[in-house]
């Protein structure tokens, strides 16, 4: 399904570039506002859009038990944290958050195990998903469009 760009946000807007990469599209924008342009209402606009994983490594047991002993670690230091808030002194508070953190590593450590072994080997690897595109378009407003143009003239890439 293909969606024109369309609506109040892309009215009255012009394109002044078409480039590879963010970085290329964002170098431009900063280049104009570094001349004094107003990016106010500047749009960069990926096109072409694509759903990109890239495998990281193979999830062991291992793994599973320590990211789910640091996800564990992390909420129970909180809710030590918390009950340390209506202790009577910081002394009294600390082994609070200390055996929060102890229980919640493990906690986290077993339901890691658990929920991985769960799985039956049908997912055994670790990703992270982006979106990428095509190109990257940058719109400013119509009436600004010239002045955007002839400061770009004088950009060194």
């Amino acid at each position: 399904m293909s969606v024109a760009p369309s609506g109040p946000i892309m009215t009255h807007r012009e394109p002044i570039g078409s480039y590879g990469s963010y970085e290329e599209a964002q170098k431009v924008v900063d280049y104009l506002s570094d001349h004094g342009f107003p990016v106010g209402g500047t749009l960069i606009v990926g096109t072409g859009l694509h759903s990109l994983e890239r495998v990281i490594a193979r999830m062991t047991h291992l793994r599973a038990a320590g990211w789910g002993a640091a996800g564990g670690a992390w909420f129970g230091f909180l809710i030590g944290l918390f009950l340390a808030i209506f202790s009577t002194t910081v002394a009294a508070g600390l082994p609070l958050m200390l055996w929060g953190l102890l229980w919640g590593a493990v906690a986290g450590a077993v339901f890691g195990l658990i929920s991985h072994a769960m799985l039956r080997g049908q997912r055994d690897f670790v990703s992270e998903s982006t979106l990428v595109a095509d190109k990257y378009e940058v719109l400013v407003e119509s009436e600004q469009a010239a002045k955007a143009h002839e400061l770009l003239r004088g950009m060194t890439r």
